[in-house]
C-alpha cells in the first residue's frame, strides 16, 4: 500500500487535479483521496492543501514529494530489472527531445524499440529547461538536447550528431538555386524564425551576434510546423537545423540551402540522470547509443 500511496502523490503533483490523478492511477477519486489521507496519518504530517479542488502541497508535502518521486522511480526500475533478468526488458521509456531534434530522434528510438519490443517508447517535445526538470523530478528517463549551448547539469551525456544549419525557402525563389548562402545574406532576407524563448532561436541569434548582426524576423512562431507554413506561403525564408528540414521528406515545395561563413556546428546528444543505478530502460538506451547500433541522424 505504501508504494501505491507514493504513486498517488506523484500523480497528483503531475496532474494537479484529483480526478485526473485518480484516472492516471486507474483508481476512483475517493480511493486516491483515502490513500493520501492514510499516508498523512502514517507519516503524521499534512501533505495536501485541501479545498474543493487541488490547491497544492504543504511545505511538508513538498519534501515528502521528493522522496515519493525517488521511491516510485526506484520501484519502477526494480520491476524493469526483474523483467530484464529473464531476458525481456519491459516498462516505458520516457524521452524528452528539444523541438529541433524530434525529426532526428527516431534514428535512435526506433532501433531501441526493435531491440526491446516489450518497452513502450514515449517521446515528448520539450524545451531544454523542461528536460532538466523532467530528469530532476524523475519523470523522464532520458533527453535528446544540445550539449554545449545552455547545457544541462547533473547528467551523463553522450554525443549523437553535429547539427548544421540551412536556409529554407520556396523552390521557386531565386536563392533556392544557390549552392550556399552566408549567414549575413540570410539575415538580410525576410525571415520567419522561432520565438526568442526557444533555444534554437537563441543559437541563431548568437551566431549572428558574433558577426555583428541582429536577427530581425518579420514573423515569429514557436513551432517548426509554423515555420514550414509561412515559408511555403512566402515571401519568407527561415534558418533551421538541417535535421529538422530532413524530417519534412521530399514534399512541400521547399529547398534547403547550406549556410556558410561560418559553417556553424552544434553538438546534439543523449543525456540521462547522473545516478546509480540507472533505470534499466535508460541504461539500455545509453548502451545502444554507445554501441552505434542506430540509424543516421543527419
Amino acid at each position: 500500500m505504501f508504494v501505491r500511496q507514493m504513486h498517488y502523490l506523484v500523480a497528483l503533483a503531475r496532474e494537479k487535479h484529483f480526478a485526473r490523478a485518480a484516472e492516471a492511477c486507474n483508481v476512483s477519486q475517493p480511493t486516491l483521496s483515502a490513500g493520501l489521507r492514510k499516508l498523512e496519518e502514517e507519516l503524521g504530517l499534512p501533505l495536501v492543501v485541501r479545498g474543493h479542488r487541488f490547491l497544492g502541497f504543504t511545505a511538508e508535502g513538498e519534501r515528502v514529494l521528493g522522496w515519493a518521486r525517488q521511491i516510485v522511480a526506484d520501484y519502477d526500475s526494480l520491476r524493469q530489472e526483474k523483467a530484464d533478468a529473464v531476458g525481456r526488458l519491459s516498462g516505458t521509456l520516457r524521452v524528452g527531445a528539444i523541438p529541433s531534434v524530434t525529426a532526428a530522434a527516431p534514428a535512435l528510438l526506433a532501433p531501441f524499440r526493435t531491440r526491446h519490443p516489450g518497452v513502450k517508447v514515449q517521446m515528448f517535445s520539450l524545451s531544454s529547461a523542461q528536460i532538466q526538470r523532467g530528469l530532476d523530478e524523475l519523470e523522464l528517463d532520458a533527453g535528446i538536447t544540445y550539449l554545449e549551448n545552455e547545457p544541462l547539469s547533473r547528467v551523463r551525456r553522450l554525443d549523437l550528431y553535429a547539427e548544421r544549419y540551412v536556409y529554407v525557402t520556396r523552390a521557386t525563389e531565386k536563392v533556392a538555386r544557390r549552392r550556399s548562402i552566408s549567414w549575413a545574406q540570410a539575415a538580410a532576407e525576410p525571415l520567419c524564425l522561432l520565438t526568442p524563448d526557444m533555444q534554437n532561436r537563441r543559437i541563431i541569434d548568437q551566431v549572428l551576434a558574433e558577426l555583428g548582426l541582429a536577427s530581425q524576423p518579420e514573423i515569429e512562431t514557436n513551432s517548426f510546423m509554423g515555420i514550414w507554413a509561412f515559408v511555403r506561403r512566402g515571401p519568407w525564408g527561415s534558418i533551421v537545423p538541417s535535421a529538422s528540414f530532413a524530417g519534412l521528406g521530399e514534399g512541400g515545395g521547399l529547398v534547403a540551402v547550406p549556410l556558410v561563413e561560418p559553417e556553424h556546428v552544434q553538438p546534439v546528444g543523449l543525456v540521462v540522470s547522473d545516478r546509480d543505478p540507472l533505470p534499466p530502460v535508460a541504461a539500455a538506451l545509453l548502451k545502444l547509443a554507445r554501441s552505434g547500433g542506430m540509424g543516421k541522424f543527419d
